[in-house]
């Protein structure tokens, strides 16, 4: 599945030739993804100019100037595709403008298209129910603390709930946990300020080195330009199993099922 540096990857990718344009064409091949296309959709669109883009979570963000944003999930194999040679049967939602034609195209559809009024997007309930950005202000040491005071369920499943931080997936969880020398099987509850004081910036780090290295390439992830990410290659416990943990510390790297993943870590020098 696209994860936060995907989806901000995807969107800057995006922005460069999409950003001021005005659509002059919405072409729906389908009804919908997980769900139905909203049914203004094509109406409100046709005819918008696009004033920025952005990103809340694992959602892409593009904005009009008509007062509407298109909110979209890539699900979990979704990918947007610009001016493609060829058009291909999952491709489910094309705007073009004088210049490009953006494709979104979704395999599985897992994805999702939403509509949203601008001005209501903080209290739309899917961004209202979810927690603090991690590459913004309001995710601090004393924010975690507070949050996860008292929990007894373990830190790598309290950072996946979208509740608690927005837009963490499980390989970042994973990279930062080591990053930081926590384990993934201590209790939320039972992780020091210190602790956190680590984790915070370990968050932020993992997650700005993906980006710009352009995501994680899995499966069949690409950015919009078809370029592949290549963080990949610098997983330091993410699909490592059984090899020498990089902290040179004689450790090995262990995988463990946790709320139905895998979670990578070392024993030794997480703790």
């Amino acid at each position: 599945m696209p994860e936060l540096p995907e989806v901000e990857t995807t969107v800057r990718g995006l922005a460069r030739f999409m950003v001021g344009e005005q659509i002059a064409r919405v072409t729906l091949n389908r009804e919908g993804l997980r769900r139905p296309f909203p049914p203004e959709l094509v109406q409100v669109l046709t005819g918008a100019r696009v004033s920025a883009l952005g990103r809340r979570a694992k959602y892409g963000l593009i904005h009009t100037d008509r007062g509407y944003t298109m909110v979209f999930h890539l699900g979990m194999s979704g990918t947007w595709r610009i001016d493609p040679a060829a058009s291909d049967r999952h491709d489910h939602l094309v705007l073009e403008t004088a210049r490009k034609r953006f494709v979104l195209n979704d395999p599985r559809r897992f994805g999702s298209v939403d509509l949203v009024e601008t001005g209501q997007l903080e209290i739309w309930p899917t961004f209202a129910a979810i927690g603090p950005e991690p590459l913004g202000d309001g995710l601090t040491a004393e924010y975690l603390k507070s949050a996860l005071k008292g929990r007894a369920q373990a830190i790598k499943l309290c950072l996946l709930d979208q509740r608690i931080v927005a837009g963490l997936g499980n390989i970042y969880v994973c990279e930062a946990l080591w990053r930081a020398g926590i384990s993934p099987r201590k209790a939320g509850g039972r992780v020091t300020r210190m602790q956190f004081g680590r984790l915070v910036p370990a968050i932020r780090e993992v997650l700005t080195q993906s980006i710009r290295d352009g995501g994680s390439t899995l499966r069949d992830y690409a950015a919009p330009d078809g370029e592949l990410g290549y963080f990949a290659t610098r997983f330091d416990v993410y699909g490592r199993e059984g090899q020498a943990c990089r902290h040179d510390d004689d450790g090995t790297i262990r995988r463990i099922a946790q709320g139905g993943r895998s979670s990578w870590y070392c024993p030794k020098c997480q703790r």
